[in-house]
């Protein structure tokens, strides 16, 4: 589990623009959102990256780099790249296991049956302050009951206005 207030473990990661989303190069003025999502298989993933992308200016007004990342392979990250509506949400793909692993997400295997990948992590949403450590964070198990948009950037403002510290260091 990552502790709030400590460094965040590097991401070097694909996008689907042909071009490379790298942590540890983001310079925001506020803070960096790190969307984790399921994969194209998940209908839940697509309304709330859909959402999410339509708001995308409304975070980015306010100093807010937002990507969203997955497990997914190079192909089905373009699928949903393609199929989605996304805007111009930043879509990184081929997160390792491992990697996963150390931002405490979840991780499922597939349903007999099912789209889904062999592997994937359940969702899970980050926001890192401009020196690379952690200010929020929210992991699921499940696809449902993902963070409110508007109520999170409410609260990021509010965060920011306030100078309000990060909590639950003592964990």
């Amino acid at each position: 589990m990552l502790k709030p207030g400590q460094p965040v473990p590097a991401l070097d990661l694909p996008l689907t623009i042909e071009a490379r989303f790298e942590l540890e190069k983001q310079k925001p003025e506020n803070f960096t959102m790190l969307v984790f999502y399921r994969g194209k298989h998940c209908p839940i993933c697509r309304k709330y990256l859909t959402e999410l992308g339509g708001k995308l200016d409304k975070f980015t007004d306010k100093g807010i780099n937002v990507f969203a990342i997955s497990m997914d392979s190079p192909e089905r990250a373009a699928v949903s790249h393609e199929e989605w509506d996304t805007h111009d949400l930043p879509l990184a793909h081929s997160l390792s296991e491992d990697k996963a692993r150390e931002y405490g997400l979840y991780i499922s295997e597939k349903r007999e049956g099912s789209e889904e990948p062999d592997v994937f992590s359940e969702p899970g949403l980050f926001v890192v302050k401009p020196d690379g450590t952690l200010h929020f964070a929210v992991v699921q198990n499940a696809p449902f009951t993902r963070p409110d948009l508007d109520d999170l950037l409410e609260g990021m403002m509010f965060t920011i206005k306030k100078d309000y510290p990060t909590r639950g260091t003592l964990t």
